[in-house]
């Protein structure tokens, strides 16, 4: 009978453990690595059951009175005014239909005029100015002037309006008008109040405004309800130089120079991201919003879309610069100087059409895109 050999069983076991233990430790290393790099992966799986549902646009330009020529070469504004567009050059305010067609045209005496469309309605107004003007495709609805020197305007889509002016004895003053132009607020404060978004149903606002923090420029918000005259919440600093506030039920985006952020409506800021690069554009539509970045050194062009204001953004990255991006009804469009992409909000293509490198931006209608070029208008048909 042969002896039993209690060593060679131990190393074994041993052996065993070892193999186990390392099993263990590779498919930990495995499932850290997918876990760091989802942004990468996780967006292509989500979007693998779309791919048959992308719609390639042919990206044909129209005719007829396509493409619409524009004097002033490319320093003038476009943006969509319902079922129609506007356009401002240093001279004149022109509405246009889907065809092309000359709706009406106003001559303005702005010298640095600024426009912003919303609810049906255009507002214009001279930074730096005293007065402001609101227009339709058929007259011009009411004009409103001021003693003091305007430092932007904006409007609601239920046509409320948002004057902040200079003040003598403020930082600046903020006026704010019913449909009819009849004030209903007026706030006068000591903080520099660089941009401001009315909230839903234009009971309210938030405001923006930029100061010093530990040394650094930083951005602080705050929502006021118009029929209380208080604040309802106020913000910490974000550290950037903020662009543009958006307003959403639970708080505000804020798009800043170089970098963005979610405040949540009791003031805490609950995500920040710092670009890579330079800011090409950024948009944000109810709680959803994306940046475009340069980084033109490293050749790096990166799309970073924000489903909400808890998680960490989605990062696209392209082989080309990126020109602008605008979020609409729960959809990214984002143009480079070759293609038009729209994504959903699971990472998913939903549709891409090709462009020329001549334009410098585009707006979105419901049907179309209006493509901005050098003294020019294109339009292209975009499903998605």
């Amino acid at each position: 009978m042969a002896e039993y050999d209690g060593s060679a069983v131990t190393n074994k076991k041993k052996r065993s453990r070892r193999i186990k233990a390392f099993i263990f430790l590779l498919i930990a290393v495995i499932v850290a690595g997918l876990y760091f790099s989802r942004n990468i992966w996780l967006p292509k799986i989500r979007g693998v059951n779309h791919q048959h549902d992308v719609i390639i646009n042919d990206g044909v330009l129209a005719r007829g009175n396509y493409p619409i020529e524009v004097s002033g070469g490319n320093d003038f504004q476009l943006d969509c005014v319902g079922e129609n567009f506007a356009v401002l050059t240093d001279a004149y305010l022109f509405f246009y239909n889907q065809k092309g067609e000359i709706i009406r045209k106003k001559q303005h005496g702005y010298t640095n005029p600024v426009m912003r469309c919303a609810g049906g309605s255009v507002l214009v107004y001279e930074s730096g100015g005293d007065d402001f003007c609101i227009e339709n495709a058929e007259d011009t609805v009411y004009t409103k002037n001021f003693g003091t020197n305007i430092m932007f305007v904006r409007m609601s889509e239920e046509g409320y309006i948002a004057a902040v002016t200079t003040s003598r004895n403020y930082d600046c003053e903020i006026f704010i008008y019913d449909t009819k132009g009849n004030m209903i607020y007026e706030r006068k404060c000591f903080e520099h109040v660089n941009d401001l978004c009315f909230n839903e149903e234009s009971a309210g606002c938030t405001i923006s405004f930029i100061n010093a923090q530990d040394g650094s420029i930083s951005t602080f918000a705050e929502e006021i309800n118009f029929s209380q005259g208080d604040e309802i919440w106020k913000s910490e600093g974000l550290d950037t130089v903020g662009l543009d506030i958006y307003s959403h039920n639970s708080g505000a985006f804020v798009l800043g120079l170089d970098a963005c952020g979610y405040i949540e409506n009791n003031g805490e800021i609950v995500s920040f991201y710092r670009y890579d690069g330079e800011l090409a554009g950024g948009s944000s539509d109810g709680i959803q919003s994306a940046v475009a970045v340069n980084n033109y050194p490293r050749r790096k062009y990166i799309l970073a879309v924000f489903p909400n204001s808890t998680k960490k953004p989605m990062e696209f990255e392209f082989d080309q610069p990126l020109i602008d991006v605008t979020v609409k009804d729960d959809i990214i469009y984002v143009m480079s100087k070759e293609m038009i992409i729209a994504y959903d909000f699971t990472g998913a293509v939903r549709a891409t059409a090709e462009i020329s490198d001549s334009y410098s931006g585009f707006v979105r209608s419901s049907e179309h895109i209006y493509l901005k070029g050098f003294n020019k208008i294109d339009r292209i048909d975009y499903k998605c």
